[in-house]
């Protein structure tokens, strides 16, 4: 009876079904806007080489046995590093160009659009540690003596750390709305401020510090502190991006 006498503009809203791109639609198109750029392509192929060929260098000059599974942890800590800024770049930098309009056009929820930019960023941090640390265990079989022991779960740890990276990029990126404030400011606490807290206060370096984390994590296997401080990272990136990202004006 009561849709009788509505209108059929009014009937015709009430069936009609929200359009936009599915979450899976939404991250392949992060994935391709991350690849897309001059300095997403540099950043896939420095995290990929990096690591293998400071091996490569490294190993030249080797003598005795070789801890596989801390060497495989310090390289894969570069490689993470170096996704840390994939994911800044996906989010800052789509600030600093204005393309982030364009994505809140196409989908206007910013809380979508930014688990999109982290689920993709995940994905190819994943895909480009895992290549790395398959060629830098690929160098280490070079080296004569090599203790294998926990190498298994080095190369675990550095694959999860890699999308652990890009997403805490994401999330600072989100933050600070600027590329290279954003770069500059996250590599010097994390390089400069950190280790200097750890020689200092090392009971304190090692609940804050993300990238000593890694190597820990990969010698020893995982343990409640470096897992933690990794989780941590991501969470508090991830809420603050977030937050600010739904405040932030585009215009």
């Amino acid at each position: 009876m009561t849709s009788a006498v509505l209108s059929p503009a009014v009937r015709a809203s009430q069936v009609a079904r929200p359009t936009g791109p599915s979450f899976a639609k939404l991250t392949g198109l992060e994935i391709r806007k991350s690849l897309s750029t001059r300095s997403g392509k540099s950043v896939a192929v420095a995290s990929v080489l990096l690591a293998p060929i400071g091996m490569l260098l490294v190993s030249l000059n080797a003598d005795g046995t070789a801890p596989g599974a801390a060497i495989l942890g310090i390289s894969g800590m570069l490689t993470a590093l170096v996704l840390l800024s994939l994911g800044v770049l996906s989010t800052a930098g789509e600030w600093g160009n204005r393309s982030i309009q364009t994505s809140f056009l196409l989908v206007p929820q910013r809380g979508r659009v930014l688990a999109a930019k982290g689920a993709a960023t995940a994905a190819l941090g994943s895909m480009f540690a895992a290549v790395s640390v398959g060629l830098s265990t690929a160098v280490l079989s070079t080296v004569p003596e090599v203790a294998w022991a926990n190498t298994g779960q080095a190369i675990a740890t550095v694959v999860a750390s890699g999308a652990a990276f890009a997403v805490i990029g994401v999330g600072i990126g989100a933050t600070v709305g600027n590329a290279p404030a954003a770069l500059t400011g996250t590599y010097l606490t994390v390089l400069g401020v950190l280790p200097v807290v750890s020689g200092l206060k090392p009971e304190i370096g090692e609940k804050l510090d993300p990238a000593a984390a890694i190597v820990t994590i990969a010698e020893h296997g995982p343990s409640a502190t470096p897992v933690l401080v990794i989780t941590g990272w991501v969470v508090v990136s991830t809420v603050l991006g977030t937050l600010i990202t739904r405040r932030r004006a585009v215009a």
